[in-house]
Parts: structure tokens; sequence; C-alpha cells
């Protein structure tokens, strides 16, 4: 196996490797965003309007408010918390009027694969190029479960279940009706109940309201009234505040509702269309009107993609979550069934990719050098440029002022006005941070207030500028540890590529082996017991060993240029501590196949999807030539792998975003 490295010229090669085609995605949301409306007045359901972090890639749920942010005066604050969270969920679209500048301008201050150590080749193939994500339809990813089998979406029909209400609940409240009760439901107004006027009164009639009510907004009791003859339907809070406030917050929405003999989580496999798993679950949420943490998944999935995985959701039924393929666009909801549990971060065994890479410009000989390489050999398990932002300021660089306890630091990186494009809300909240040093002024200029800026602005708003940790705690936990675990990633990515010039693609005495869950060393009498397919290396931290050769050194010489004592990981705030852990260097992908196929129009999709499937198209059909070629690509990755990564390896060229989208500007030129 020969082992090659980028160069100068495998940066410049080919036409391009595309990201996104943000103009036609934009008309897109706007005419998506058109139908929604459109629903939304039937439904009087909130609107599709949570963004996640700006920069950043969201790794799991919005953890609750951080224990840093204290409890002072409990249940007032805390609904006034909820309240100011909520809000900021709605109010995004309605004040986000500025145009972020082009794509390529902003990418133009990004980072690059040498920016974050990913230099090196395994193949000696000749790369080639293509159009990576074209379309965002070109590629699919489906979710591998704990039992090993692929998720798909094949199957909308409910479970049979007595204890399900009518369909009529969605449509017996008018509009008015149900803004009402939403009203009621999040004291918008003064009113301590609504009542409904039994048209048609009938018993059945009145039952299914009384369903309708309860089912579609949690926290509300009904009972029937004789009032001048006429029946009506009484809605109210059964305890006030308080119970609106657990039923929001706590993962115990209407116990007395659910049956015993049911499973408590509804699991149903979910189909999406250029959203990321948070934002999915934001929009359902909404729809439901429930609170994000009541939904569980075993990992989170790219936004530029179709994704297919399963969900969970607390005692929410398959009834009310098929009514969403009604309103929802680029989403789809099947496959369900009640289980006892809900799913868990990382309980899933990989991921299985569909991927076209169009355009291609290599002979059918170097795309069956490169396929076969990438099948019997594999690829550099690198992190992946998403794990480090988009922005002129690496998440990297974020992770290693906290390991190195500079918080003016930590607070700096995140609110200072950077090179390249942003939103322009942002822009002017970051000159107004700069100009002012004003938390409470810089977050005026937001009008998202979920982003890590809104949440940052609002923690110093809170403790002030001397307390940046309490500040810097009220955002999420997750998103907090993505920046300590970027910098892993950054070390490992600089690490691999040095062991990897070091010593080629062979196991060497001294290189790290995992037997179970313990890593241990190659001795020199074992080492033909092993292939690189075997070797370990650590990611850095308090519990984990380093090789024993000149790479250990490499490691301490890194982190000590970075003022950080490899032999101490442990940081005073338990949270910021690494314990580190261990990643294998070389993958090989599971289930490759590949075909090359010819094509006329760039627009046509070139494989059918789970919903096409359901819909009853027929396959596509390809000629024998055609102005374009495309190489279509299948395979299975374990978790926490990079699918472009391996895709990188086929082609040879930098998939970082800038220079996808210098390639790709230079082409459409």
């Amino acid at each position: 196996m020969e082992m090659t490295e980028v160069t100068g010229v495998s940066l410049k090669r080919g036409s391009l490797a595309i990201e996104d085609n943000d103009r036609v995605a934009q008309a897109e949301e706007a005419k998506r965003q058109k139908i929604l409306d459109h629903c939304l007045t039937k439904s009087r359901d909130e609107p599709e309007r949570v963004s996640p972090p700006s920069g950043v890639n969201v790794p799991g749920p919005p953890a609750a408010v951080s224990a840093g942010e204290g409890t002072k005066n409990s249940d007032v604050q805390l609904e006034e918390e909820e309240e100011e969270e909520e809000d900021g969920l709605f109010e995004e679209d309605e004040e986000e009027e500025e145009e972020a500048e082009s794509f390529a301008d902003m990418m133009k201050h990004g980072l690059t694969e040498l920016d974050v150590g990913i230099t090196k080749f395994v193949s000696s193939h000749q790369g080639f190029s293509g159009i990576l994500k074209e379309r965002y339809s070109d590629f699919v990813v489906h979710e591998i479960g704990k039992d090993g089998r692929i998720s798909h979406l094949d199957d909308l029909s409910i479970p049979v279940d007595e204890e399900d209400p009518s369909e009529d609940v969605f449509t017996v409240l008018t509009a008015e009706e149900k803004q009402r009760l939403e009203e009621l439901q999040r004291f918008k107004n003064k009113e301590t109940s609504v009542a409904i006027e039994v048209i048609e009164d009938t018993k059945e009639k009145r039952t299914v309201i009384h369903q309708a009510i309860k089912s579609l907004f949690p926290g509300l009791e009904t009972k029937t009234e004789d009032r001048e003859g006429k029946k009506y339907i009484v809605a109210y809070h059964a305890a006030g505040k308080k119970a609106l406030a657990k039923v929001r917050t706590a993962a115990d929405p209407r116990k007395h509702s659910w049956p015993k003999s049911r499973g408590s989580y509804c699991h149903f496999v979910l189909y999406k269309e250029n959203k990321d798993t948070m934002d999915a679950i934001n929009v359902l949420s909404k729809y439901l009107r429930v609170k994000p943490n009541i939904f569980s998944y075993m990992g989170t999935k790219d936004k530029r993609a179709i994704t297919v995985q399963e969900i969970a959701v607390l005692k929410i039924t398959a009834q009310r979550l098929a009514h969403l393929n009604k309103c929802l666009m680029n989403f789809k909801l099947g496959n369900f069934s009640y289980q006892k549990n809900p799913l868990k971060l990382g309980e899933l065994q990989g991921n299985h990719f569909t991927v076209v890479l169009r355009n291609i410009t290599g002979t059918d000989e170097q795309v069956q050098q490169a396929m076969n390489s990438l099948k019997e050999i594999g690829f550099i398990n690198y992190y992946g440029m998403q794990r480090f932002g988009t922005t002129a300021v690496p998440t990297y660089q974020v992770g290693r002022a906290i390991l190195q306890n500079s918080w003016t630091e930590v607070m700096d990186l995140i609110l200072k006005p950077r090179s390249g494009a942003e939103k322009g809300y942002l822009v002017k909240c970051r000159e107004e941070w700069a100009k002012t040093r004003d938390p409470a002024a810089a977050l005026k200029k937001l009008p998202v207030k979920r982003c890590v800026e809104g949440q940052l602005l609002r923690g110093l708003s809170k403790y002030g500028m001397k307390n940046i940790v309490s500040a810097f705690g009220i955002i999420p936990r997750n998103n907090r540890l993505m920046y300590i675990h970027s910098y892993q990633s950054y070390v490992w990515n600089n690490m691999v590529s040095k062991r990897i010039e070091e010593y080629g693609l062979r196991p060497v005495p001294g290189d790290l082996v995992l037997k179970g869950a313990t890593a241990t060393y190659i001795d020199e009498e074992d080492v033909d017991n092993y292939s690189i397919h075997d070797v370990v290396m650590p990611l850095p931290g308090f519990d984990v060993i380093y090789p024993k050769h000149k790479i250990s050194e490499a490691y301490r010489e890194m982190l000590t240029a970075d003022n950080l004592d490899i032999d101490n990981m442990r940081h005073k705030i338990r949270d910021y501590s690494l314990s580190g852990a261990y990643r294998k260097i070389i993958i090989r992908p599971q289930n490759v196949s590949w075909e090359v196929v010819a094509y006329d129009d760039p627009k046509i999709p070139l494989f059918n999807t789970d919903v096409d499937n359901l819909e009853g198209k027929p396959p596509p059909v390809f000629a024998s030539e055609g102005k374009y070629r495309a190489l279509k690509m299948d395979f299975s990755l374990p978790p926490s792998t990079y699918a472009t990564m391996a895709i990188r390896e086929v082609l040879k060229m930098d998939t970082s975003i800038k220079n996808q989208t210098q390639l790709n500007t230079t082409w459409l030129r």
C-alpha cells in the first residue's frame, strides 16, 4: 500500500465539488414557507423558524438551563426564562430582514483541509474531479440501528389502537378556536377559560371536542356546561402556571391520558430533506406544541442531504405524528411502533450512504482503481471539515481557549467581528459589541436569541463581565463541549498525519491497538499479528496512553505549544476535563458498490428515494451515452466517521467548503 500527500496541484485539480446552491435553496425555502403558512392558517401551529447556532454544527438536543445559571426567585424566574426561550423560537423569521453576502464571499475566509491537519491519502490512484452535493438529493444517509438493520421509510400506516381518538380531533376546532385555546394555553391573554359552543350537540361530538383540546393543547382541562339552553365545552388550566411549566419542561405530558398497556414511547422513522436533525425536531415540537427534549435519537444527521433515521418521542400518539405528514414539506414520518424505552445517543451501528458525484472527469479505469482502493484499503479516519465550523473563527480555537482557562479570549472569539460574510444581524451585533462591550446593547441587534452569540450575551447581561464562566454556562452543554471536542479532533488529525508520514501504512512497535476497550502497545514480536486497520491513536485526555514512538513526543510538543499540559488534562471545571478516547486511524467501508451512469439533464435525480418508492415512481433509466457521467457509490460506515473523508480519498480533492465553493464559482463562470 502506498501513501500520498496533498499537493498544490491536487487542491486545484478539476472543475468542482459543490457544497451548496444557496440561491436555489433560498427560493425553495421561500416557496416552502408559503405553503407552510397556508397550512398554519388552518392549524394555527407555529411556523418553522429555528436555526442552529451560527457557524456551528449542533451535535445534540438543547439542554435545559445550565446548573451554572442559578435558580433564584424559583418559579417566577423559571417561567420568565421559559417565555423568553419560547419567544426566541417564534420571532426569528419576523425580524430576519438582512440577506447574507454570497456563499462564495463568505467562504473566502473559511478553513481548508490543511488548516486542520488533513494532509495525507492512503491510495496511489490518480485523482479526478466530480461535483459533490450539487443537489442535496445526491447525498442520502440511512441509519443503521443497534440491531444492524438499515432504517427505511416504507410504511405510513398507523398502528391500530382502540385508545386513539378519531381523526375528527384534527378538524373539529375552527382556526379561531385554536388560536384562542393556544393563547389560553400559553397565558397570552387575560382569559381564565375558553368556552366553545357545541353545534349539532351529540355526545359523540362533545367527546371529540374534549379529546381535541386535551390532545392538541397539553396542560388544558375541559368540562361541559349548560348556558342558556346551549351546551359548551369549557377549557381551563387545572392548576395555573406551575402546571403549565411542568407540562412544558418535564418529560411527563399528561400521564393520566396514556394507556398503561401501551409503551410510553412512540418510535418512528423520520425522512427529512435539507434539514439537520435538531432543526427537524424543533419543527416537529412546535407543530405538536411540546418541548424538543421529549424526543430522543441515536445520532444527528447532516443538513444538506436526504436522511432517514429512527426517532422516539414520549407519549405522543402515532396518529398525531402521522397527521404532520399533511402539513410538513420535505419531511415524512412512518414505520410507527410503541416501545417501552427511548433511544440513546450512540446506540446506532453506523450509517449507510448513497452518494452521487456528478460530472466526473475520471476514466472508467481511474474510477475502478479509486473504488477498489476504497473497498480494500479504506481511507484515513480524519475528522471532517464540518467538525471545525464554517466561519473565520474555527471552533477548535474556542475549545483551546476553554482548556487554557482563558475566558476573556473565549468571549472575544465568539463575539468579536470576523472576516467573511455573515447574516446582517450578526454583523451588526458584533459591531455593537466591539464598539460598546455592552451585552444588552449587542443582544438588541439579534432577532435570533437562540444562537450561541445570543445565549452568551444573555449570560453576560445576567452575570456580568466578571463572571464569563457562568455566562458561558447558559449555552447548552452539548454546544459547549463541542468546542473542546473540536480541539481534540484538531490535535488528532495533525498527529495521524504525522504518524502516517513517519511510519506509512503498516503497524510498528509502539503503536496502540484495542483489546476490548483497553489500549495496549504492539510489541516487536507481535507486529505481524496486526494490520494498519487495527491501529488506534488517542484523542488527548487524562485517561489515555500515547504511542511509544516519535508520535508521543509530537503530541507533547503540540499541546505545549498551545500552553496545555499533556500530563494534566483535568480542568478545574469538571465539564471541561478531557478523559480522552481512542480512534482507528484507517477505516475500511463495508457494503461498497458503485456504478458509472450517463445523463444529460443535471436536474434529474439519479436514483429513487424512500419517498419515491412509497409513491411508486419507477427507478431512473440511463442511456448508454450522455453529456455527463456520474459516479453513484454505496457504502456503510461506523458511527463518528465522515463520508466526506471517504469521498476525498476517491477524488483526491480538498473537501473544505472554501475550496469547493471557489472551484464551483470558477466552473459556473
